[in-house]
């Protein structure tokens, strides 16, 4: 079940995240503006800018939630116009990102494991370009 926090005004498809989650381990879900998540990824990571998506995995033990998954609603507009596509099409991908790194991807050190289930989650729910990809343009 996706615990979802929303500290803005954009709507959420909880029910497409919750398909692609596909988890019986809680997620919680913060949706935030650019200037909390600039203080987010300050506090948390020592990063003196804002960013799309933060995940926070939590010690696979029984009852805990799996972690935490934060959305920057603001860049995920901005990126949703620039990529053509809907805002909800780009919050799904950026929650198939984080969590994927939340269930221990990490495609800075991979071999393009999380790369491919990326693509794989991205095709079977019909979404647009990755952000890995985009990135890597």
């Amino acid at each position: 079940m996706i615990m979802l926090d929303n500290q803005t005004n954009i709507e959420i498809d909880i029910e497409l995240l919750e398909s692609i989650s596909k988890t019986d381990k809680d997620i919680e879900l913060i949706i935030v503006n650019d200037q909390t998540m600039l203080d987010i990824n300050k506090e948390q990571r020592g990063v003196s800018k804002s960013t799309d998506v933060l995940s926070f995995p939590l010690e696979n033990l029984p009852y805990l939630p799996l972690g935490s998954i934060v959305i920057n609603s603001d860049l995920a507009t901005i990126r949703a116009k620039e990529f053509k596509h809907s805002l909800q099409d780009e919050i799904a991908l950026m929650f198939i990102h984080g969590l994927l790194h939340i269930n221990g991807y990490d495609h800075e050190c991979d071999n393009g494991e999380m790369r491919k289930e990326e693509e794989r989650l991205i095709h079977e729910f019909k979404l647009p370009k990755s952000l890995i990809i985009r990135m890597e343009n």
